[in-house]
């Protein structure tokens, strides 16, 4: 949650290149790869360079747009540490050609190239044959989509009944893209592998096509493709799908998804969850915590009752966001060549529609009470043969990840502060302007970074990451204790302020 106490829409910060002075300003919607093109740009090399900024004293500054501020007295440094030429022509064709020169190197000197053309051409028979049973699957199940919507669109034009929830949508997003586009499939490194599994996983350094990548390999590492029999065309298209409909909100967006996927995927790891639960279960928690905040406003749902939106009154105020977050994403799955569950039979489905249904609407904070208490009387004598104990159970696992950020290192979480009080700040001038109720968390002349911290973590973050220790006492190690370390941290912090609010007094 950051102090957000500027209201301008752009930053400005002051760096040295070259032993020259340059000024960058940015908008505070900007990414962290603009930033990087930026810094490349004034730096004259290309945007594949490896860059660092580092302050005066020689540390480390993260290009972000959450960077402290500076001056002309105290520029960062720009410092290329691996300078990438800058291409001549198209950059894939320069890589291509480069590529093909190093392959007829290796052909020359091993000998290989004969044997090498016969098995790139078996296997792109190979591959060829794959996609086009698999787009055969999908053209068929789109044909019996079609035939359907006719059918209920002729229903519909007799009847003259209205269709609410296609009028609460964005169906141009919804809709996927007709062909796949070539997000890059990386390698992922035993290193990423095994980081992706840890809660200290930092979140910042990974692109749009990165993390896509990423949460493609936790579904074929946890074997989900297998269990649910997953067409591999159809999971890379839901992907895509899903990151179009997270709008570029400041923390409610696609970073913050693949966030709580993470953590999620890191405590099925640290908890060794498949020794209790099912693959089956695996694969909804992984997928609910993808969905869960799909097509996220901006504006929570107090806002959405007190302004009286449309999404509050299709729900009748009850959890207006958390039903919508469910409504996208099977407005998603409902579409063939998107619906990643479109092998499984209809009673597994229905299994499937019902457990993310309900993990997306736990979420909703002003049930946190009612969901705690009723985990907490289970521990006495937990049963994982009790389907409302394994319930309960994965509504407070994701309930822990939607809200963990302060269980990973200072610098990866209190960026996410500062995103999450920009947001609150933005919802609360427009409560002001529309003469709404304004919550005192949210009003950015009364609440401050460890103020708004301190609170959560001592009485939200730390019971409930306590209470499931009970049942994984590995959390307490791992994650509880960084979370008793971030409560101290803001402690200090608000005493710093606090000190220094006393000598401004005095002088």
């Amino acid at each position: 949650m950051g102090n957000g106490g500027s209201v301008e829409s752009s930053k400005i910060i002051h760096i040295k290149v070259n032993d020259k002075h340059e000024k960058i300003v940015f908008g505070r919607n900007c990414s962290s790869r603009d930033l990087r093109e930026l810094l490349a740009h004034a730096a004259g090399v290309s945007r594949l360079s490896e860059i660092v900024l580092k302050d005066q004293s020689g540390a480390l500054v993260t290009v972000a747009p959450s960077m402290p501020n500076n001056d002309a007295q105290t520029p960062y440094n720009v410092i290329v540490e691996r300078e990438v030429p800058l291409p001549t022509g198209n950059e894939e064709g320069a890589f291509k050609n480069v590529l093909n020169h190093v392959a007829e190197q290796f052909s020359e000197a091993l000998k290989v190239d004969e044997f090498r053309t016969e098995v790139n051409k078996r296997l792109n028979t190979l591959e060829s044959r794959i996609e086009k049973d698999n787009q055969r699957g999908v053209e068929i199940e789109k044909c019996r989509k079609d035939i359907s919507d006719i059918r209920n669109q002729i229903f519909e034009a007799q009847t003259k009944i209205v269709d609410y929830n296609h009028m609460s949508m964005k169906s141009d997003k919804l809709r996927p893209r007709k062909s796949i586009p070539k997000f890059q499939k990386y390698t992922l490194s035993e290193e990423t592998v095994a980081y992706l599994k840890q809660p200290t996983f930092d979140i910042w350094h990974w692109e749009p096509n990165e993390m896509l990548s990423l949460l493609e390999h936790m579904y074929h590492e946890l074997d989900i493709v297998h269990e649910f029999n997953i067409n591999p065309v159809n999971l890379k298209r839901w992907l895509l799908c899903i990151q179009e409909n997270y709008r570029n909100n400041p923390f409610h967006n696609f970073r913050h998804c693949f966030c709580v996927t993470q953590m999620m995927y890191g405590m099925i790891h640290i908890c060794e969850l498949w020794e209790t639960l099912t693959k089956e279960d695996l694969g909804i928690l992984i997928t609910a915590c993808i969905c869960h905040d799909l097509d996220h406003p901006g504006y929570n749902n107090t806002y959405q009752i007190n302004a009286r939106t449309d999404l509050a009154i299709l729900y009748n105020d009850i959890s207006p966001l958390e039903n919508h977050h469910c409504a996208v994403a099977f407005q998603i799955l409902n579409n063939p060549e998107c619906n990643i569950f479109g092998n499984v039979d209809k009673d597994t489905f229905k299994r499937i529609r019902a457990n993310i249904t309900m993990l997306i609407l736990g979420t909703d904070m002003a049930r946190h009470g009612e969901v705690m208490d009723k985990f907490k009387r289970t521990l006495t004598d937990f049963d994982y043969n009790n389907k409302e104990h394994l319930d309960l159970l994965k509504m407070v696992l994701v309930k822990c990840c939607d809200i963990s950020n302060e269980v990973r290192p200072a610098e990866v979480s209190e960026p996410w502060v500062d995103c999450l009080l920009e947001e609150y700040f933005n919802q609360s001038d427009r409560e002001k302007l529309e003469g709404l109720p304004v919550a005192p968390f949210m009003d950015r002349e009364k609440v401050t970074k460890p103020t708004a911290q301190i609170g959560f973590i001592k009485f939200v973050l730390i019971p409930m990451f306590e209470t499931v220790a009970k049942l994984f006492p590995i959390v307490d190690t791992i994650m509880v204790e960084k979370l008793r370390m971030a409560r101290d941290h803001y402690e200090e912090m608000k005493l710093m302020d606090e000190a220094l609010k006393e000598k401004a007094k005095v002088t």
